[in-house]
């Protein structure tokens, strides 16, 4: 990945929404790759809840739009954030930093919807110091990592 595009991903993963999402679950950000678009979408779905909004396919190139909505029509009238899976040629992934970070509110149903998926969690969700939040990584099935935050419950 280029510096640009760990400039991008990085600025775009400090935003915050405010939006509800499908499932207690919020994007702050993100653009993945996968050989397979089609089937990394199908994980999205299934994993998050995300229906497809936009899909550009041109010869040699797919990219699927996704967002957070009960239904399509709900996810293209979202105004947050979307993901955007776009074809890259390896899963095989040597920088691990850029990720996308999502907002849980239940990381257990979370974490064994991304495995029912055809996801893996890396290790075990643990505590974020004495804050209450609680931290998980998983790795979709195209290898991009993603960063699960449950916030603290008032």
């Amino acid at each position: 990945m280029n510096r640009s595009a760990k400039i991008l991903l990085a600025a775009g993963a400090a935003v915050v929404l405010a939006s509800s999402a499908q499932a207690g679950v919020s994007l702050d950000a993100g653009r993945v790759g996968a050989v397979d678009v089609a089937s990394l979408a199908k994980f999205y779905e299934s994993a998050f809840g995300l229906k497809e909004v936009n899909r550009l396919q041109f010869p040699g190139m797919l990219e699927i739009m996704m967002n957070f909505g009960d239904t399509v029509a709900a996810a293209k009238a979202n105004s947050s954030a979307q993901i955007v899976i776009m074809h890259r040629a390896t899963n095989d992934l040597k920088d691990t930093i850029p990720h996308l970070i999502l907002n849980v509110t239940d990381m257990d149903a979370t974490a064994a919807a991304v495995t029912a998926a055809g996801g893996r969690m890396l290790g075990k969700p643990r505590p974020f110091g004495s804050t209450g939040i609680v931290i998980g990584m998983a790795v979709d099935p195209a290898g991009n990592r993603l960063e699960l935050i449950q916030q603290p419950t008032h």
